[in-house]
């Protein structure tokens, strides 16, 4: 019996001839590098290592682009970022051992916010695998094992002929919600010894669609229909799946105020009736939100920060949306919906009736008035210029991603768009690796990285990348001198600050930047404006260095 998947199958005359007479001198390398090409890859990221090399030679014969990074963990932070403004999977080419290892934390800051990377890894060879023989260079007893943990699928080759299966299957898992990294290791002797099977054309790896039960939507659409203050809690998972507009048009349909979680940033309108912003570490919203009888949580797991530090007790129904089974119902009791945002968003849609309420905008200003009499009340004009500068100087196609620093705690809160930040994990040194990675991603527009100086350090390497590549990207060094946000943390923790842990000996930045080739300034809160939309309208690499201390608002979560 024939079907008609089955003449999809069959090669054309010109597959056909190609497959029986491959090019010469291929590897296990270029058939990685073909199988990436035939999936949709255009970059990739990484560094070399012994191991690897043989990825890194089938780079002369391939079409892909390669970035470079002077870190493999830096390297990551850029194919994290590539992933997030694509929607593309990003390719992560590593070595073995500590090579490897060293990408642990922007793997682990990857799978926090739903970035899918693809890292690829060499391995000692085939005959030590499995502990079979010791003492080859860089070998760990189960390197997969390192990265179980974090990743969200292992895949191992051992001979060539599984290399294009095994690429194809990590890409699928990758974009397939909840996106996130993957994990493929080949052995040395498998990525450097010559191959003759055919090229690799276009494997099949259609990510697989994260479906709704209907019976779920449908009591969901039920509860939000009938409810007398309804409210909508918009995460990350809403801007991943495209869903923004789904999500306004239920909103209004139902008249539900809607808060966008630190990750969620761009979900809804900031200045729309229905937006209660993002003001998630002030008890007004955490009161807000706590008082709905029918609360919507869509693409967010209510984590310690969406929830006020764990204060957040609700005392309506919650209704939750998310693809990441682990996520479900983990903080809260709820209807959990197993689902890729934008289809369940889409199902509500079609069931949900439409609710009346003229009062709803009302009830979402006076919150935001709350929020703002509270601010004023506090002596924090400084803080606010410096942010309000930033927005103003950014140029509206200009994406931003920020560091784990004060000015990013307040960005959190205060920034009325997109976003991207390390909160997924919380490592430092995210901002500017990520920014290259971004910049990698469309070249025509200039981009923001926003570090303090503790973070910067972790990435200064990589000024060299910048200006190797020519990248568009601004760096804005808020210059402290040395963990402040640490030193808040310290000081209304434990009463005091520990300078000797905080307080960082920091190279001259300006200088520092100006050695690689990198045009910089060191500006003040008055030229920051000024100084900022130069070094952004300028193209290449460019460095603002602020030297000012900043505070933070105060902690209404206690």
């Amino acid at each position: 019996m024939t079907h008609d998947h089955d003449l999809e199958l069959r090669p054309t005359p010109a597959q056909t001839e190609a497959a029986l007479d491959p090019p010469a001198g291929r590897t296990g390398g270029d058939l990685v590098l073909e199988t990436l090409h035939g999936l949709g890859a255009s970059n990739v990221f990484g560094l070399p290592g012994q191991h690897a090399l043989g990825l890194f030679d089938a780079l002369r014969r391939s079409p892909l682009r390669y970035v470079g990074l002077r870190m493999e963990n830096n390297a990551g932070f850029a194919a994290d970022a590539y992933g997030r403004v694509t929607g593309e999977a990003a390719p992560l080419l590593l070595s073995t051992g500590p090579g490897a290892l060293m990408s642990l934390p922007a793997l682990q800051e990857a799978a926090a916010a739903s970035a899918p990377v693809l890292a690829i890894a060499s391995q000692v060879p085939v005959a030590g695998l499995g502990g079979g023989r010791h003492g080859h260079l860089h070998e760990l007893r189960d390197q997969q094992a390192s990265f179980r943990d974090v990743v969200k699928s292992v895949h191992t080759v051992r001979a060539s002929s599984q290399i294009p299966s095994a690429v194809a299957a990590a890409w699928q898992s990758a974009l397939t919600a909840p996106h996130g990294p993957v994990w493929v290791e080949i052995p040395a002797d498998v990525l450097a010894s010559p191959t003759a099977l055919p090229q690799v054309t276009a494997p099949d790896a259609t990510p697989q669609d994260l479906v709704p039960r209907p019976e779920l939507t449908a009591l969901a659409a039920h509860l939000l229909a009938n409810a007398s203050r309804p409210a909508i809690i918009a995460g990350g998972g809403v801007v991943r799946a495209d869903a923004s507009g789904k999500l306004r048009e239920l909103a209004e349909r139902i008249a539900a105020p809607v808060v966008c979680t630190f990750g969620g940033k761009g979900a809804f309108p900031w200045e729309h009736p229905l937006s209660l912003q993002s003001w998630l570490e002030d008890r007004h919203t955490t009161e807000f939100l706590e008082d709905a009888d029918v609360l919507l949580v869509v693409g967010s797991g209510l984590g310690e920060l969406t929830s006020n530090y764990h204060t957040f007790t609700p005392r309506g129904r919650i209704v939750q949306i998310e693809a990441d089974a682990g996520k479900l119902e983990s903080n809260h009791p709820a209807l959990g919906i197993h689902a890729d945002a934008r289809l369940a968003l889409q199902a509500l849609l079609e069931t949900v009736d439409r609710r009346p309420d003229a009062q709803a905008p009302n009830r979402a200003a006076a919150l935001l008035k709350s929020v703002r009499e509270r601010l004023d009340a506090q002596e924090l004009d400084l803080e606010q210029r410096v942010l309000a500068s930033v927005r103003a100087a950014l140029p509206p196609r200009a994406a931003s991603f920020w560091d784990m620093t004060i000015l990013t705690y307040w960005a959190w809160s205060a920034w009325p768009g997109p976003m991207h930040s390390a909160q997924g994990a919380g490592g430092l040194g995210y901002a500017y690796p990520a920014a290259l990675g971004a910049a990698v991603a469309d070249p025509t527009a200039p981009v923001l990285a926003v570090s303090g100086d503790g973070g910067a350090l972790y990435s200064i390497a990589e000024l060299a990348t910048a200006r190797q590549y020519d990248l568009n990207v601004t760096w804005l060094i808020v210059d402290d001198g040395g963990y402040g946000i640490l030193r808040e943390y310290l000081t209304t923790t434990f009463g005091a600050p520990a300078p000797e842990a905080t307080d960082l000996t920091r190279p001259d930045f300006v200088a520092l930047s100006e050695s690689f080739g990198v045009p910089a300034v060191r500006t003040t809160p008055d030229r920051l404006h000024a100084d900022l939309s130069k070094a952004l309208t300028e193209p290449g690499p460019r460095v603002v260095v602020l030297p000012t201390v900043l505070g933070m608002f105060e902690a209404t979560h206690v």
